[in-house]
């Protein structure tokens, strides 16, 4: 360990004993510290067969089948008459409120987009 220390010393010594062009050090004091930033901006053009569309994210069942909305009329009534038969499956247990709302919020749409019906 000492004769590292010596080397390391000796070294030192010849460095600071060099002339500054030469990669040795001043012996006067450091006056002040200057710090440069440079900032570098690029701008970088994409071809368009370079552009990649994002994927569209498509809504998945829990079994992981796509989901899909019913197409007409006749396709809702049967999809809310199913989930009329599903209020008491447990798996839909913690989120009844939520659909009752939403089913809430959907009969007072339809009741507004035809206002005459309801009486």
């Amino acid at each position: 360990m000492h004769r590292r220390r010596a080397w390391e010393l000796r070294s030192a010594q010849d460095r600071a004993e060099r002339p500054v062009s030469d990669g040795g050090q001043s012996r006067e004091p450091v006056r002040e510290i200057v710090e440069r930033t440079k900032t570098v901006v690029r701008t970088v053009a994409l071809r368009d067969e370079d552009k990649v569309p994002p994927a569209p994210r498509a809504a998945q069942r829990l079994n992981g089948q796509p989901y899909t909305l019913p197409e007409d009329a006749v396709e809702w009534i049967e999809a809310l008459a199913a989930l009329r038969r599903e209020v008491t499956n447990p798996k839909i247990h913690a989120f009844r409120q939520h659909i009752a709302l939403a089913c809430e919020k959907t009969a007072q749409a339809l009741r507004a987009a035809d206002p005459g019906a309801g009486s």
